[in-house]
């Protein structure tokens, strides 16, 4: 069998803020989903190239209202944020800060792919820490700038009384926009090892790897840039992530790149090391392509089409709900072959809309589509897809006065408005992320075959209040009154 090869990005999708470890010949890695639920997804992989969703490591993080979407109340840009990953002694831990609820929170299993996870809960925010598992302490590092330490009980339980809990040291702030956050934290050969992303104002002025170095815990630790690339892509810097070895002793690295719409995209280099420091890349940049050594696996897809034909109410791995889902009100075994959505929460918009379902989406283009069956709908229904971020675009099915109409509409209202004569709508949604082009256009068809454009072109715009790339995403919301139920026949999704 032939090599894997890596092609940078290894997703051209929303995966940041990743941690990746290594437990025998298996790589295992975690990345930020915030609001979406299932939550902080683990992906597996054997070649490096290929990664499959295993699991999550939990199916919602809180009961109220703001993850219920109720109430006026969200958590967009929010909920799970930048995950470690690490093994210990036989146990995955993974630790994560909800800034909403102002809670440090670490899962833990003895089997990573099983998805069965129990929990501690801290008080207080350890900003993007790092677990460090050392001669049998645990310590976080984490913070933003004052970068500080504190000793978590051996089992990590709580934070161990009477233990270290203090500032480590604080990095440069001169002509530095965003200083050292993203903390991952290593020892390697009697070396502690953080590195980090930050965001200089002068040189090139982008996102830049830094590395923190100490052959004592508490310091003094020298420091070094270690990565400062954008891959020839709008001065976009590749940095924040991880590295770690191979079973043989080769090293490689992972860090992510803005792509702006889409999101924040992970690469993979080749890393070395050279008097005690890590290398990485090939000549300081990050390769475009080059091969591993290990075997080709096994190919998974990130984002996938689906049939609905499931014989119990039990997603694929590459959907996940915005905010909780309602349980109760979405079923794949009610009228078996499709997708139903019973609307079981008044909305105002599609973004306080309960039970949407989404997956993300993914360059340098992509085209999603659904056929909606509304016999089911009531008045004020509303049900489709949407390109979904905080400056989301719709095109779906409305009901009103007992007439039914496709709509596209975004966040400024409805755009175009056209009568449907039948009870069966197609639509879709083409994403087109070439260059940062960013562009989604709407479309629908009666017959699915003959289909017409709708609306306008939606400037999609990656912005902080959801803090996460476009996703696409099936919903049916109610205005004014429960109980209407919307039959999605498939997805069909096409990259390219």
């Amino acid at each position: 069998m032939s090599k894997a090869v890596i092609k940078n990005p290894i997703f051209w999708s929303d995966v940041p803020d990743v941690d990746v470890i290594r437990v025998g010949n298996a790589f295992y890695m975690v990345s930020t989903t915030m609001h979406v639920m299932p939550g902080c997804p683990v992906m597996k992989s054997t070649d490096l190239v290929n990664w499959e969703i295993q699991s999550y490591i939990y199916d919602t993080i809180e009961d109220n209202d703001g993850y219920n979407l109720k109430n006026g109340q969200n958590v967009y840009g929010r909920g799970q944020w930048a995950t470690s990953l690490r093994y210990n002694n036989g146990t995955f831990y993974a630790c994560f800060v909800c800034n909403d609820m102002k809670k440090t929170y670490l899962y833990y299993t003895k089997d990573i792919e099983s998805g069965d996870w129990k929990r501690y809960v801290y008080d207080g925010i350890y900003h993007d820490m790092s677990l460090l598992f050392d001669d049998g302490r645990l310590f976080m590092f984490h913070q933003c700038g004052d970068i500080r330490i504190t000793e978590l009980k051996p089992d990590g339980s709580g934070i161990l009384e009477g233990g270290i809990n203090q500032l480590l040291f604080s990095t440069p702030k001169e002509n530095i926009g965003l200083r050292c956050e993203g903390c991952h934290a290593y020892k390697v050969n009697g070396y502690y090892y953080l590195i980090f992303i930050e965001w200089p104002k002068d040189g090139n002025g982008r996102r830049r790897e830094v590395c923190y170095r100490s052959n004592e815990l508490l310091g003094p630790y020298e420091r070094k840039i270690i990565m400062d690339d954008d891959m020839g892509y709008h001065n976009k810097g590749v940095a924040q992530g991880a590295f770690f070895d191979t079973a043989d002793g080769q090293w490689f690295a992972m860090l992510f790149q803005d792509h702006d719409a889409v999101g924040r995209i992970p690469c993979i280099m080749p890393m070395t090391w050279e008097d005690g420091w890590p290398v990485l890349g090939v000549d300081g940049k990050v390769p475009h392509e080059f091969e591993t050594p290990f075997e080709e696996g096994e190919k998974f897809d990130m984002v996938i089409s689906d049939d609905f034909n499931h014989s119990e109410n039990k997603l694929a791995n590459q959907w996940q709900w915005n905010h909780n889902p309602d349980n109760e009100h979405w079923s794949f075994t009610e009228r078996p072959g499709y997708l139903r959505l019973t609307t079981a929460q008044l909305a105002d918009g599609i973004l306080d809309a309960r039970n949407t379902l989404t997956q993300r989406t993914e360059g340098p283009n992509c085209t999603c589509e659904t056929a909606v069956l509304t016999a089911g709908m009531k008045n004020g229904d509303f049900a489709g897809l949407v390109a979904l971020q905080s400056n989301f675009g719709t095109v779906g099915v409305k009901m009103e006065e007992n007439k039914k109409y496709i709509v596209m509409s975004d966040k400024t209202g409805e755009l175009e408005s056209v009568e449907l004569k039948g009870d069966k709508a197609y639509v879709k949604i083409y994403f087109d992320y070439e260059d940062s082009r960013d562009i989604a256009e709407f479309f629908y068809s009666e017959d699915g075959e003959s289909w017409k454009r709708i609306g306008r072109e939606l400037k999609m715009l990656y912005t902080l209040d959801h803090f996460m790339g476009y996703r696409i995403g099936l919903y049916n919301y109610a205005t004014k009154s429960l109980g209407g139920y919307a039959d999605f026949e498939y997805f069909g999704y096409k990259r390219g």
